[in-house]
């Protein structure tokens, strides 16, 4: 017997659940970060929730999404 209800539901206990995606990080103005090739750096503006410029010391940079390589301290 088969039932096409649509997709099944893993039970809560299950070993096979999806783990949930994490959040997309979100930084603000004036944040410590420290990213894998410019080193530390402060944010110094936020663009759109999008992108974020970044004050490295020796240059400004714009850092777009995915930030999988700045994190914040």
């Amino acid at each position: 017997m088969t039932r096409s209800d649509g997709p099944r539901r893993p039970l809560p206990g299950s070993p096979f659940t999806r783990p949930a995606a994490p959040a997309p990080e979100q930084f603000a103005v004036g944040d410590r970060v420290t990213h894998d090739k410019h080193g530390l750096g402060r944010v110094v503006a936020v663009e759109d929730d999008l992108s974020v410029i970044v004050d490295f010391g020796s240059a400004h940079r714009r850092v777009s999404p995915p930030f999988s390589s700045m994190t914040r301290l």
